[in-house]
Formats: C-alpha cells, sequence, structure tokens
C-alpha cells in the first residue's frame, strides 16, 4: 500500500435524512433492501424498509409501533423467510415477518427494562445447531430465546442474589461450528466482558477494560471461537486471539486507541473476518486490517500454552457526520457495501472500495 489512491476508500453513495431518532440498521439478505429502526419524536417506534434504486434509497414501507425499537436482527431467520428481530423500549423481543409486520409472528416480554443489543444465529446458514436470539438490557440480565419456544428463554445470565445488577450494552454470538458447541459474550456499562458458554451453561471466561464496553462481535459467528472485538466508551478497542485461553492470564489482546470519542460500534467484513469497521461518536468511520503473529502461541515459563496477539492497522478513516454513527451494517451479499445510521438523523450507504487487493 505505498500510494494513497490503492488504499480502500470509502464513498458516501446515497445520503438520506428522515424524521426520527436512528439507533440500527439491517440489509436484508438476498436484497438490495434494507430496514432501519428508530425512535420518532412522539415517542413510538418505528422500522423503515429502503430499497437502492439507481443510486438512490427509495421507501418502500413504513411501519409504526407503539414502543421505540432499539436494535434487530436477521440472524435466526432463514434465508427463505428472512424475519426481523426486534428489541423496544419496552423490554420487548419481537419476530417479524417485513412482508406482513402488522403483527409479530413470534412475541415475548423478555426483560423488566430496556432490551439495549440483540444477535442471532443459526439462521441465513451461518452457524450449526437450532436458530437462537440473544438478548440483554438494563435489567442486567441476558438471555437466550429459541422461538419454537414460547414465553420462557432457553438461558438466563442474571446476576446471583445480592450482586448489583450492570447495564448490559452488547451481545454477540459466536462458536457455533457444530451442533452442540455455542457461546454469547455479553459487554456491561462498567467494563466487564462475560464469555458465557451455552453448551455446559457456565462462565468460561470473563475480564474487564475499565470503560463501558459499547459493541463485542466475533469475527466469525460459525468457526472456532477465533478473534473477538470488543469497543469502549474512551476510544479504545480491543482484539482478542480466542484460540488459546491461559488458566490465569486468559486471552491475548491487543488494545488500539482509534477515535478520539466513543467507539459505537465494531462490524466485520463477511466476506473477510481480517477486516472490520469502527463508528465513532464524533461521526467518523475507521477501516481495520488485523495482522496475525508469527506464531498464534507459546509456552509460558510452566510450559502451558498462552496466545499471542497479533497487530491492528488503519486501512483508511472518514468523517461523515457530526454526530455519534450509532450503526453500521455491511452487506452479506455485496463486499464493500454498507449502510450506517447516525443521530443527525441521516441513513448513509457506503462504498467500500479495493477490499479485494487486501
Amino acid at each position: 500500500m505505498s500510494s494513497p489512491l490503492e488504499k480502500p476508500q470509502i464513498i458516501a453513495h446515497v445520503q438520506k435524512s428522515v424524521n426520527y431518532t436512528l439507533f440500527d440498521c439491517k440489509w436484508i439478505p438476498r436484497s438490495a433492501k434494507f430496514v432501519c429502526l428508530g425512535n420518532l419524536p412522539r415517542g413510538s417506534g418505528i422500522m423503515q424498509i429502503y430499497e437502492i434504486q439507481h443510486g438512490e434509497a427509495k421507501l418502500v414501507r413504513e411501519i409504526e409501533k407503539p414502543k421505540p425499537l432499539k436494535c434487530g436482527t436477521f440472524g435466526a431467520s432463514s434465508l427463505q423467510q428472512r424475519y426481523l428481530a426486534t428489541g423496544d423500549f419496552g423490554g420487548n423481543l419481537n419476530v417479524w415477518n417485513l412482508e406482513a409486520a402488522d403483527t409479530p409472528v413470534y412475541s415475548v416480554k423478555g426483560h423488566k427494562e430496556i432490551v439495549n443489543c440483540i444477535d442471532g444465529v443459526g439462521g441465513l446458514g451461518i452457524g450449526e445447531g437450532a436458530p437462537e436470539i440473544v438478548t440483554g438490557s438494563r435489567d442486567g440480565t441476558v438471555k437466550v430465546w429459541d422461538t419454537r419456544q414460547p414465553d420462557t428463554p432457553v438461558a438466563n445470565m442474571e446476576p446471583v442474589e445480592g450482586e448489583a445488577k450492570r447495564d448490559c450494552w452488547t451481545v454477540a454470538f459466536g462458536h457455533a461450528y457444530n451442533q452442540d458447541e455455542r457461546v454469547v459474550c455479553a459487554g456491561y456499562d462498567n467494563g466487564d466482558i462475560k464469555l458465557f458458554d451455552l453448551r455446559n451453561m457456565a462462565l468460561k471466561w470473563e475480564t474487564n477494560i475499565k470503560n463501558g464496553v459499547c459493541s463485542l462481535e466475533f469475527d466469525r459467528k460459525d468457526i472456532n471461537m477465533n478473534k473477538l472485538v470488543a469497543t469502549s466508551l474512551e476510544g479504545k478497542f480491543h482484539v482478542y486471539d480466542m484460540r488459546t485461553q491461559h488458566p490465569t492470564k486468559g486471552f491475548a489482546s491487543v488494545t488500539e486507541k482509534a477515535h478520539k470519542s466513543t467507539i459505537w460500534q465494531v462490524r466485520h467484513l463477511p466476506q473477510n473476518r481480517d477486516v472490520f469497521m469502527t463508528t465513532g461518536g464524533t461521526g467518523s468511520l475507521h477501516l481495520w486490517k488485523y495482522e496475525y503473529p508469527a506464531q498464534r502461541s507459546r509456552k509460558d515459563s510452566d510450559g502451558v500454552d498462552m496466545g499471542v496477539a497479533g497487530t491492528v492497522s488503519l486501512l483508511q478513516n472518514v468523517t461523515l457526520s457530526t454526530q455519534p454513527i450509532s450503526s453500521i451494517d455491511w452487506s452479506p451479499d455485496k463486499k464493500g457495501l454498507c449502510v450506517s445510521t447516525s443521530f443527525d438523523q441521516t441513513v448513509r450507504v457506503l462504498i467500500v472500495t479495493k477490499l479485494n487487493k487486501l
């Protein structure tokens, strides 16, 4: 990468202003459409579906809901159905058929307070095993749902009696490489990161990054745990090598101070798991590449395996907005195409070039 022109470029392809607060956006798989979720000024929720046509984002459908919609995922749906699961300000988990989204196909009052975050696995041909949804809430609990089972979660990770409940800001599935294995990683407002083993129903690992954990994502959900990125309030992110867990030191990690503000979200490129984008509180996007070390593990003084962290390099950064970029989603079908939402009430469709050169 010698000249600046050889680097990937981040180009704003479409900008669309809306009249509500945007919280999340997701590409609808196998389509040129995306869905935006948010909060109308009158206090209700809104779901908008846009389609990219001739270089513009055309509003296809708009559905208003009683409660503001905070987060969504297609991760537990089949490619045929493409049902969207959402979490709202009332603590509800709803699954919608976007073709007929008046009433949910699955609904449960999952939490006592707002559902901050959601993730899905086992759908879209990604991840072995049953399709499941995980939700994290301000009430301190992380719950795993199987939409074939009404009303009750299949797993509930909550603080023990007497332990202070922490606001859960982010959840992520991973390690779903066969029918039995699956983990959920959760990040909390006090900097705690907890890795739950769903097979053994046990806490596999925990650490604290000293700052609220805004976003967590495994580089792939459907492989043996490889890498995990955690972003924080103070503009730092941590990349953990998840292949080797040391009994006392845990997982090796590399830390990078990127944005001069909160890193709201991290999203890995679906077509290349070593490339990821972080979104900042100052309205900026940073595109990163992870380089593996020569050896990913070594023996410590006692002869026990411990991991070795790699390095991250900044490929490109761009400032799109004066306000925080609240969400970003890569297109699973078109490499380099992504959609983002920010608190300046703007949806942006972006094109990232030259990703095939990396």
